[in-house]
């Protein structure tokens, strides 16, 4: 008998999944909302920079091409007119200087440029050396 008793069925509960409340989904909900509204805001940022200056150069070329209809000198106005718009776009913070100051940025651009390169050339000869010292101690 006590083996029957032994034997007996012993009911086991299993534990219910848990269930996210309205609540927490709404939190999770709002996260992701936005991480998503912080991205799309980001890639807009950069999209209207680029349209910026796609319209600024958009509105050069139609100076141009309105300037095609006159007389020689207004074509090559318009072509200086052209060039200091480009240039205005590569140098840092251009589009902030006026004609003269642009030039003398430019001036001074070009020089920041070049002590760049001879810098890299004296780094690169000297890298080229240690590889050579390396060959030849056979290391």
């Amino acid at each position: 008998m006590e083996d029957n008793l032994n034997q007996a069925m012993i009911p086991t509960f299993h534990k219910r999944k848990e269930r996210k409340t309205t609540h927490e989904k709404s939190e999770m909900a709002k996260h992701e909302s936005l991480v998503s509204l912080k991205r799309s805001r980001r890639a807009e940022n950069v999209h209207k920079r680029s349209r910026r200056k796609r319209e600024e150069m958009l509105k050069v070329q139609e100076k141009d091409q309105a300037s095609t209809v006159g007389a020689g000198e207004d074509d090559e106005k318009a072509e200086v007119d052209r060039k200091i718009a480009a240039l205005q776009m590569i140098i840092p913070g251009g589009e902030s200087f006026g004609v003269d100051k642009l030039f003398e940025e430019t001036a001074d651009y070009i020089m920041a440029l070049q002590c760049q390169i001879k810098a890299m050339r004296v780094l690169a000869g000297f890298l080229e050396g240690l590889e050579k010292e390396k060959r030849k101690s056979g290391g």
